[in-house]
């Protein structure tokens, strides 16, 4: 039987998990339609709709990592499974950091007003670079998370319950510890791509002060499109950077769980605020989408009707 503690924290898991799946559905969804519709998708479409697949992928890793600590802890305790949903983690981890990345990157390059030769080459050509980008980030992800699989047959978990035995308890100590340790070595790799979003966004900011100045020598007090998109894209960024900075606290804390006596509970714990980043950012998202908002607005509206006429 369940501890109530445990039951209630896998509760809380599912519905944030079906949160983030309603809103990376959705914004994949609306784009495979236009790109039906239309023969075509636009390049912040594409982003968009990778950031949303990596994310809804990302969402059943950790629900299943929750659901088997909590429902099948004898399977959890076999290296093998552990490595793979560990490997699969690793990978749609660094899907959606990349992937986020190189939105604030589109982003910047679509908004930012530089005049300097190299920018202005980007500015030009990243439109055609997207997809090789896209492509190119799915590759090195999944490069840089094959070091987890190695000695997949090895059940370093087993070895907590010969405690008795001194030498073991002291080998298995040392290979858990070797195993984090790869772990948080291999999503520190992650921060790379979140200093590149720091910078896009300060360099946003720096764009936007400059522009508001050159509004403001030329006598327009008004707030004109140029300045509304700047502003729109750094809230998308800084949502990012906030949220994945509380992700990866939850990720260090779950990564610590091999040297805590409650393994379970602060394993459970990560992951439940670790959700709150592929869930919550994918409502920002749609909120700061022209295209994708007036969707939502739709489809709430229709919902909202079907339900007042089951009413009466």
């Amino acid at each position: 039987m369940l501890y109530t503690k445990e039951r209630i924290l896998l509760l809380i898991a599912v519905g944030e998990f079906s949160v983030g799946i309603l809103g990376n559905a959705f914004i994949a969804l609306i784009n495979f339609m236009n790109w039906v519709k239309n023969r075509k998708i636009a390049s912040i479409d594409l982003i968009l709709t990778s950031l949303a697949i990596s994310r809804i992928c990302l969402l059943y890793i950790i629900l299943l990592d929750c659901s088997i600590l909590v429902l099948y802890p004898d399977v959890y305790a076999t290296g093998k499974q552990m490595r793979i949903i560990d490997f699969f983690w690793t990978l749609t981890n660094h899907l959606s950091v990349w992937f986020a990345t190189c939105l604030s990157i589109f982003y910047f390059f679509k908004i930012a007003n530089f005049f300097h030769p190299l920018f202005l080459w980007m500015k030009w050509r990243i439109d055609r670079v997207v997809l090789k980008t896209l492509l190119g980030c799915l590759a090195f992800s999944v490069f840089i998370s094959l070091p987890v699989t190695k000695n997949l047959n090895d059940d370093f978990r087993h070895c907590v319950k010969a405690k008795w035995r001194r030498n073991l308890t002291l080998k298995c100590r040392i290979k858990k510890t070797t195993y984090a340790s790869t772990k948080i070595y291999l999503n520190l790799v992650t921060l790379f791509p979140f200093f590149v979003s720091l910078i896009s966004f300060l360099l946003l900011i720096l764009s936007l002060w400059r522009h508001t100045r050159q509004m403001q020598l030329n006598a327009s007090g008004h707030r004109d499109p140029s300045s509304e998109a700047h502003v729109g894209a750094m809230k998308a960024v800084i949502s990012f950077l906030l949220l994945f900075i509380i992700y990866y606290l939850a990720f260090l804390i779950a990564t610590s769980s091999y040297f805590m006596p409650e393994t379970e509970l602060a394993v459970i714990f990560g992951e439940l605020i670790a959700l709150i980043y592929p869930s919550g950012h994918s409502f920002i998202l749609i909120l700061g989408n022209n295209k994708l908002r007036q969707a939502f607005l739709r489809v709430f509206w229709k919902v909202k009707n079907i339900l007042k006429r089951r009413k009466l």
